[in-house]
């Protein structure tokens, strides 16, 4: 009885001590955590940090897995990965190379502010109610749980460094963030232009706006994303000890088109092709193209029609190809330094941009449309452990499907307000039948009527509904057939025999995201 009676007494002297220990890490974890307002979202919450926490010397214990968080503005998908013979961009394509790429992604709206509120909130346009550059996300959703900032709550070291929400210091967002943002507002920090012509015209007109492209024998650091580079590489050395989620931005290929030297010779004596369908859609209304005022107010840029010195235009195309493999020159430091880190095999990288561009095409520069240029948009994860790599995955994607993709292959539990779905299973199976369609939108103004054009894509169409976004009155439409027009030449609503064809995308279109996601 005596020896039965110590080894109880033995066991409880070494159970209550970690018992107690475990109630006090509870406790200090409640004061890091948002209050929850059921039990299950509590323990959404706590569970994650706990198995995140070193609190047991179990040699087993799966590391958590780090999120490095690429984005490049204005990027379409002119890269070699994509299929682009001229562009050069050996460090996004080797980044594909380790995992999938996604050749049919979509933003939600092709302009900076909107396609990142909705990215970074996992939530559409309509829910964030930011459809311009200036209405910040929390104004509608103060209580919002951005992507950076569930992982924070879930034990992450967070940090952003170049461009990640829209650039103004109010667009920023330090909630989301365990530290200060780096490098987050150009207006702040300086690197636009390098060459004294250029920095001399924003110095008279009292304005960030000079040529619109620069060519100068400078180093790379002298521009802002040489910069972001830098101080990407200097944070991966402070975080590389911690689960981080590091989130790095780059501004080029936005306009204005800047870069060094050596990026631009990269392209001298190449003939790029000349912009095609050099004009607007056939049939198309007027309230589905703009005026490209972003480019027009650069310095010597027309203030009326066209384009038309050939120069400018090759000289243009030419600085948009120089500014990627510009950036794409700073993704590789930051690709080799997570190798010579040894942080590569643990960790998630996704690059993607925040919505495409026009380079001529129809007759427009810029973004700001729901044409297909401006709404696709290259979308590429690799992630640790994936069997399948340099694969291409044709399934229509969207980037508010960034965030559940990205807490699943964290083993994280996905928010309840997600409207988007995670593309993990395409890892595995790139060719598996998906979801129905990819939906964008876009809100002009009319004197003082405000319309918004909703589109979805399609395997076969983009089909696009202009509404009064007060009354839903449809004003306008569009049909493209990408099987036979690729290129969106000529909007084939009023043709006969496609009415059966416009009732089932309008269908879908009204009906929303949810009634097209996979059914399997």
């Amino acid at each position: 009885m005596y020896k039965k009676n110590l080894i109880k007494w033995t066991q409880a002297q070494f159970i209550f001590p970690k018992l107690l220990f475990m109630l006090l890490l509870i406790g200090s974890t409640i004061k890091t955590v948002a209050v929850a307002e059921t039990f299950s979202e509590y323990t959404a919450q706590v569970l994650p940090i706990l198995k995140n926490k070193s609190y047991a010397n179990d040699s087993t214990k799966q590391k958590p897995k780090n999120v490095l968080f690429i984005v490049v503005d204005d990027l379409r998908p002119n890269l070699r990965s994509y299929g682009d013979t001229i562009a050069i961009t050996p460090n996004i394509d080797r980044l594909a190379s380790r995992g999938t790429t996604f050749s049919n992604a979509y933003c939600q709206q092709s302009v900076c502010a909107p396609s990142r509120a909705s990215a970074l909130t996992g939530t559409r346009p309509n829910t964030t109610k930011v459809w311009d550059l200036k209405t910040h996300f929390r104004t509608a959703l103060p209580d919002i749980v951005t992507l950076p900032q569930y992982f924070k709550n879930h034990g992450y070291y967070t940090q952003s460094v170049g461009k990640i929400y829209h650039d103004p210091k109010e667009a920023q967002d330090p909630i989301s963030w365990t530290s200060p943002e780096i490098l987050a507002v150009t207006d702040e920090i300086g690197g636009r232009y390098a060459l004294a012509e250029n920095l001399d015209i924003m110095a008279h007109r009292a304005t960030n706006k000079a040529y619109p492209t620069e060519r100068a024998a400078v180093e790379d650091s002298i521009y802002i994303d040489g910069q972001v580079s830098n101080e990407a590489v200097r944070v991966l050395n402070k975080i590389k000890d911690k689960p981080f989620f590091l989130a790095v931005g780059f501004r080029r290929p936005h306009l204005p088109f800047v870069a060094p030297e050596k990026y631009w010779a990269m392209y001298d004596g190449v003939k790029l092709p000349k912009p095609s369908p050099a004009d607007a859609p056939e049939n198309v209304p007027d309230i589905a193209i703009h005026n490209w005022v972003e480019l027009r107010t650069y310095t010597g840029m027309p203030a009326h029609g066209a384009i038309n010195d050939p120069q400018k235009i090759q000289n243009l195309l030419q600085g948009y190809y120089a500014s990627t493999s510009f950036t794409d020159a700073q993704i590789g430091r930051v690709l080799d330094e997570l190798d010579r880190l040894g942080l590569t095999e643990n960790t998630i990288v996704v690059l993607w941009g925040d919505h495409g561009f026009h380079l001529g095409e129809h007759g427009l520069w810029a973004k700001t449309t729901n044409f297909e240029l401006d709404t696709r948009v290259p979308l590429i994860v690799s992630a640790p452990g994936q069997k399948k790599k340099n694969i291409v995955s044709p399934a229509l994607v969207e980037l508010v499907d960034m965030y559940p993709t990205l807490t699943e292959l964290a083993d994280l539990p996905t928010p309840n307000h997600i409207e988007g779905y995670s593309m993990v299973p395409l890892l595995a199976e790139p060719n598996k039948p998906w979801k129905k369609g990819a939906f964008s939108q876009f809100l002009r103004k009319d004197g003082q009527r405000q319309i918004m054009g909703y589109s979805v894509r399609t395997r076969a169409y983009r089909y696009t509904e202009w509404r009064d976004h007060h009354s839903g009155d449809l004003l306008e439409a569009e049909l493209y057939d990408h099987i036979n027009d690729p290129k969106e030449s000529v909007n084939i609503i009023n043709q006969y025999g496609n009415k059966e064809t416009i009732t089932t995308l309008s269908e879908i279109l009204n009906q929303g995201w949810k009634k097209v996601l996979p059914t399997n």
